[in-house]
């Protein structure tokens, strides 16, 4: 404990620093004096006057230029700063001193505007600079009519070359870089915080991340304050959440039913009586006959549950000092309703506060500091998990006091000394004593979930050009906190089992402690991780003779993450140099070299050196191409490299001899001892994995409207580090070290599209879609197979192995012996897994040694979907629009393996078993025969059990509505919209009954929400 109070008071003094240093300079901001007023003309480079052209001025004063290009700044004194902004221009910072007659804006290129920065954290550069193979996205631009708050749902089916929510290109999970600092949690932000998000997925944008970026990055930038432009949001959403799907159990008399029809296929006796089940099937007596579905009766769950965003934020700032403020609270009911006031669900505070201040002419800073607070109250049972085990007839959890004979005295005894819930007693019986989920819900006491994150940022920016112009440094220094830990309570209680007469209990008997309330809140720590993170890099930009320029980058970077009760700490280090040029801004490369260093490697063979290419060349502006007058932009692409990487090396000291306890043995009278084996060879040569990478793409704007870009790429992973079992005679087995043998291919293209158009009438819309393709190839295994068709290579990584089913055992498979036994007959191959019957699987011999082995394993489809598309749709008419997201993927497969789908032994019978084969039903069947013991046969992977696994999904939809200018300044707002939107709309595909169908834990959700936005 005192170890946890020093972690908690580091944490403490960290946030009141970082909270004290924005206060100070967020106080700062406001020192101006009001000042009289400036009027000036603004027009472009051939002097013709610009109109819509904004400006802001200090305290929040800002204005748009009329038609002849003439603003009015009232109350703005001189020797202030202004900003002057337009799309297409490029933005001015200039001294209202200077604001006197015509000010000139200059046109930006194509995609090197402000608006077009891709913030790389590490660096920031425009998207016409980028060479290597990425898409960004800007929250600002899509939030007001997309206004969900999980940063994961805007890369999911919006971001080109991403599968599902954080899988670059397929390849593995990318690395998330949230505000410089590599490793962060996405779902810990609020979208409304969220400024940019950025996907690097080639060698060539990713090398300057290290060794962590084997998989790619995606890069979140939150926001941050801007000079002059000072606003105050909120943004208030709730709404209802239903579950798609929940599991479909048999009721009581189903599964006696069922149960019994197992053992006697098993040739064993029935377990229920038929008297009994009959009993069952007429009594209205549902606690003497019980018939529990913790999934649908009544009073279990709830039917919809509610959820709540609330947002605010404020940003403000002058050339000195700008700030940027998010608080924001979630709330999400818990889905059980039993015990509404333990099962509470969760609740979700967090502050945010992002400053940046000029300390000189050559230093500028910055100061993070955020603080989240999670708090997830529920019950020490988890309803919806013990629900996949509690059968049907077990027990009636609740035992009406209106059922028991009150004349006995002995049993009101009992009565008075037990507590009452809802005029009930818990239930019951000797053999499930110790399983009684609902009692434990009730009476069993309450635990609190709490997950406390603190995050603090410092960057310091130092321009050196008084050493030489162009030469700048920045530091970079991160403290990361995660405190986990459930403060508890745990009661005592007991329950009882009935004794029932004549439709009443007379006697009941208790088991359990005595009911007692816990006096004292038991905290357990879960977990606390600290991260520091530091990055120091030089960076040096030149530009020759208006044509060349070039800009170098030298950055040294070190992470550690340390974990309580883990020995060894996570380290990473690496220096990386990047060297980028270009000619006119139209011809681009980019040379990069990154040097890692390991912990996980052994001494002397630590280092490892990534180097890459890319180039880039926009050839729209060769003369050549003027007159091709469809094409607007056209920009050729094209990188390769190499990138290596610890991250998938699982362990540390993988290349050293490793020991372990062997035998026992006795010696000098008796004494014990036991002998050290080997357990690990010693290799000292392991080295880095490879990411070999290359890609080709281009970017093109068409017909003004049509945006497009593609990316061909081509990836392999090398010297992947395996234990080798085969290499080795049997006899060297405990000698076997680890290194550096597997490789896997990956290929594929991306495409992405988007399409816009307005309409003089106020109607406009803009259809977008993007389509990854990516298939795996394993190239290297350490493997010995006796037939081909038994190796991985040449496969896709995530390839399915299984039997090939051939239908059900029919009584014609089948001979009787003299013992009256059913014998297979000869004519078909015998399974070694275990004795067959009719209605079993019956699977293909591949290799036609008449045996079924798993030597009849063979390739029969991939986890994984090789193919993912998004498609999104915005429809506007004026403050009118409509916004749809859809996202599918296809041409992969699923394996129903779990305990819902394989029932065998006393499992709990699921609606799956009611295709059951019978020799009623052998033609129609759609699952194997019951069986009451384990059945090592039927449930196995194999084509029976594996579903088409693509689908398209409508993930969100939202109706939107934006007030005119005239309302909001009637309401004394710049912006006010109100919205509705449907999450999780509906799901097409085959398997979509079972994708959408969690076992065990909290379900997925159908969503519909209300929502307002407003900006003062």
């Amino acid at each position: 404990m005192k170890e946890y109070n020093m972690k908690k008071y580091i944490k403490d003094k960290i946030l009141f620093l970082g909270l004290l240093t924005i206060f100070c300079f967020a106080t700062m901001a406001t020192a101006q004096q009001m000042g009289t007023g400036i009027s000036a003309t603004i027009v472009d480079e051939q002097g013709k006057p610009l109109s819509g052209v904004q400006i802001f001025a200090p305290k929040g004063i800002s204005t748009t230029t009329n038609a002849k290009g003439e603003f009015t700044l009232a109350k703005v004194s001189l020797d202030q700063s202004i900003i002057i902004e337009m799309d297409g221009y490029n933005t001015q910072l200039i001294n209202s001193s200077d604001l006197i007659g015509e000010v000139t804006l200059k046109k930006s290129l194509f995609l090197a505007s402000d608006k077009d920065i891709v913030k790389q954290a590490i660096k920031t550069i425009t998207k016409r600079e980028m060479t290597g193979a990425f898409s960004s996205v800007n929250t600002s631009d899509r939030i007001v009519y997309d206004n969900t708050q999980y940063v994961r749902d805007y890369i999911e089916g919006l971001m080109v070359g991403v599968k599902g929510t954080s899988s670059v290109r397929g390849i593995g999970t990318a690395l998330f870089v949230i505000d410089g600092v590599i490793g962060r949690d996405p779902n810990i932000l609020n979208m409304d915080e969220v400024d940019q998000i950025t996907v690097l997925k080639d060698a060539s944008a990713i090398a300057l991340y290290g060794s962590q970026a084997k998989n790619g990055v995606i890069i979140i930038n939150t926001k941050r304050g801007a000079i002059n432009k000072r606003s105050a949001t909120v943004n208030i959403r709730s709404g209802l959440k239903t579950p798609i799907e929940l599991p479909n159990y048999l009721g009581a008399v189903d599964y006696m039913q069922l149960f019994n029809e197992a053992r006697r296929n098993d040739g064993l006796e029935v377990f229920y009586e038929q008297s009994l089940i009959d009993d069952y099937k007429s009594s209205t007596n549902p606690y003497l006959y019980p018939d529990v579905d913790f999934y649908n009766d009544e009073g279990y769950l709830r039917g919809a549950t509610t959820t709540t965003d609330i947002v605010t934020q404020f940003a403000g700032g002058n050339d000195k000092t700008q700030y940027y403020i998010n608080m924001g609270w979630n709330y999400d009911q818990n889905q059980v309703l039993l015990n509404s006031e333990a099962n509470k669900g969760s609740n979700r505070f967090n502050v945010r506060a992002n400053v940046d201040f000029k300390v000189n002419d050559w230093i500028k800073s910055s100061v993070d500091v955020v603080a989240i607070i999670n708090s997830n109250k529920t019950a020490n049972e988890n309803l919806l998990s013990s629900g996949t085990t509690f059968k049907p007839n077990a027990y009636a959890p609740f035992l009406p006091l209106s059922m028991m004979d009150r004349s006995n005295n002995s049993l009101n005894a009992i009565i008075e000394g037990a507590n009452v819930f809802n005029g009930s007693l818990l239930g019951t019986t000797q053999a499930l004593r110790n399983n009684t989920p609902v009692a434990e819900i009730l009476a069993g006491g309450r635990k609190n979930k709490i997950t406390n994150t603190t995050q603090f940022n410092n960057a310091i920016d130092l321009d050196l050009s008084m050493i030489t112009k162009g030469l700048s440094a920045k530091t970079y220094l991160s403290f990361d906190f995660l405190d986990v830990y459930t403060e508890s309570l745990q009661n005592q209680y007991r329950v009882y089992e009935p004794t029932w007469e004549d439709g009443q209990i007379v006697d009941l008997t208790p088991y359990g402690e005595v009911d007692l309330k816990d006096q004292t809140q038991n905290v357990n720590s879960n977990s606390f991780v600290s991260r520091l993170g530091f990055y120091g890099l030089l960076n040096y930009e030149k530009t020759f003779k208006n044509k060349h320029s070039i800009n170098t980058t030298i950055l040294g970077y070190t992470f550690t993450e340390q974990e309580d009760d883990v020995l060894q700490a996570d380290k990473y280090s690496h220096l990386a140099l990047q060297i980028s040029y270009d000619y006119k801004k139209k011809i681009f490369a980019d040379f990069g070299a990154t040097y890692a260093n390991s912990i996980k490697l052994a001494e002397g063979n630590r280092g490892g050196l990534s180097p890459t290419v890319s180039l880039a060349y926009i050839i729209s502006e060769e003369s050549f191409m003027k007159n091709v007058g469809f094409i607007n932009y056209l920009k050729l692409k094209a990188s390769g490299g190499i990138i290596k990487s610890d991250i998938d090396i699982d362990e540390y000291y993988l290349y050293d001899e490793n020991y372990s306890d062997g035998a026992t043995f006795t010696w000098a009278d008796g004494v014990f001892n036991r002998e050290k084996d080997i357990s690990q060879g010693q290799n000292l040569s392991i080295d880095y994995e490879d990411r070999i990478d290359l890609n080709f793409g281009l970017e093109a704007n068409l017909f003004n409207s049509l945006w497009l870009e593609f990316n061909y790429f081509k990836t392999d992973f090398d010297n992947q580090v395996t234990r080798l079992s085969n290499r080795y005679p049997n006899y060297y087995n405990i000698f076997r070290p680890y290194d550096n043998f597997n490789k896997d291919a990956y290929h594929g293209f991306e495409l992405g599209l988007n399409y816009a158009k307005n309409f003089d009438s106020g109607f406009s819309f803009n259809l977008g879609g993007n389509i990854l393709y990516s298939q795996s190839e394993v190239k290297t295994r350490d493997e010995v197979v006796e037939y081909d068709y038994l190796s991985r290579i040449g496969r896709p990584t995530n390839a399915i192995f299984g039997l090939v089913d051939d239908g059900f055992y029919s009584e014609n498979d089948f001979n009787t012996n003299t013992n009256g036994d059913l014998v297979l007959n000869d004519n078909l191959p015998v399974p070694a897994f275990g004795a067959v019957q009719p209605g079993d699987l019956k699977y293909v011999d591949q290799n036609n040694d008449a045996i079924i082995d798993d030597n009849d394993r063979k390739e029969i489809g991939q986890y994984s979907n090789p193919w993912s598309y998004g498609v999104n749709l915005r429809l506007q008419y004026k403050g009118l629009s409509l916004f749809i997201l859809g996202v599918g993927q296809f041409g992969g497969e699923l394996i129903t393996d779990d305990n819902y789908f394989w029932v065998d032994g006393n499992d709990k019978y699921s609606e799956v078993v009611l295709g059951r084969w019978t020799p009623e039903t052998a033609n129609t069947a759609t699952y194997p025969r019951l069986s009451s013991n384990t059945n090592n046969h039927n449930y196995r992977r194999s084509t029976f059990w594996m579903k088409d696994n693509s689908f398209f999904d409508i993930k969100r939809a939202q109706l939107t509505y934006e007030f005119g200018k005239d309302v909001c300044e009637k309401l004394g707002m710049s912006q006010f919209s109100i919205n509705t939107a449907a999450i999780n709309l509906f799901q097409f595909g085959e398997s979509r009954d079972i994708r959408q169908l969690n076992i065990g834990s909290n379900p997925q959700y159908r969503t519909i929400t209300f929502g307002l936005r407003t900006t003062f």
